[in-house]
């Protein structure tokens, strides 16, 4: 699978979100570059109806937050969870899909639920597609000090194994969303930057919660399959 790339850039300046070609990008002294790359498990095969699977690949944000864990500001997040922008849900909001990103954001919308609705969607600046090849966004945020944390959560849709399955019964702690629901939950990654960082590789920390009820983070992974492989690393880098 070829390798696909996003690169963010985290300039010192008025916070102030768009888009441009990598090639585009002039980076100065002191921007952070957050390049994703791509596991073998970044595409997915996605059931639609008889028998027909389309290769999806994963649902994702990327933020940050201050060393307490409080929400800063949004790098990055997918055009679907951006905009409840689902093709033929039947009406179901896939709480399951970002839950932990959509806590610590804290918004809730008219249904009672934290996801983005079509009706009161995010802003352009920091939404897009999931990449298929590079992909580079510049991001201002002025007045963000030094140390402070990027996070960013991934999750497939029916991902399941033989522990999250599609049988597990509502209330149960495999529980993920029932046949169309999440399966494995969503993994979320960390690293902390400050003034001395040049390089660092973000770190699986956990998931989030199987059935997106809570936006609690769970430790242990030992029952992730899959899952643990949509990325192959995520790193930021300082440049010089």
């Amino acid at each position: 699978m070829r390798t696909i790339k996003l690169s963010l850039c985290i300039i010192a300046s008025t916070i102030m979100l768009y888009s441009c070609k990598k090639e585009q990008l002039n980076y100065s002294k002191g921007d952070i570059v957050v390049s994703v790359n791509t596991g073998k498990n970044w595409l997915h095969n996605f059931p639609l109806f008889l028998g027909i699977k389309k290769k999806n690949p994963p649902q994702f944000a990327i933020w940050i937050e201050d060393t307490k864990g409080n929400y800063i500001t949004t790098l990055f997040v997918t055009y679907k969870i951006a905009t409840q922008g689902w093709i033929a849900n039947n009406g179901n909001r896939r709480k399951e899909s970002l839950p932990y990103w959509c806590n610590k954001r804290g918004v809730v919308y008219n249904d009672g639920l934290m996801l983005p609705t079509k009706d009161s969607p995010l802003i352009d600046g920091i939404t897009g597609a999931t990449p298929k090849r590079d992909k580079s966004i510049m991001v201002d945020t002025k007045g963000i000090k030094k140390p402070f944390v990027i996070k960013a959560e991934f999750n497939h849709s029916t991902d399941f194994n033989n522990f999250y399955n599609k049988d597990a019964k509502k209330g149960s702690e495999n529980y993920s969303g029932g046949n169309n629901g999440s399966g494995q939950p969503a993994i979320i990654y960390s690293a902390t930057i400050t003034s001395k960082t040049t390089s660092i590789t973000l770190k699986l920390i956990g998931h989030s919660s199987p059935d997106g009820s809570n936006g609690k983070l769970y430790t242990n992974t030992n029952r992730l399959t899959s899952a643990k492989y949509i990325v192959e690393n995520i790193t930021a880098k300082v440049n010089p």
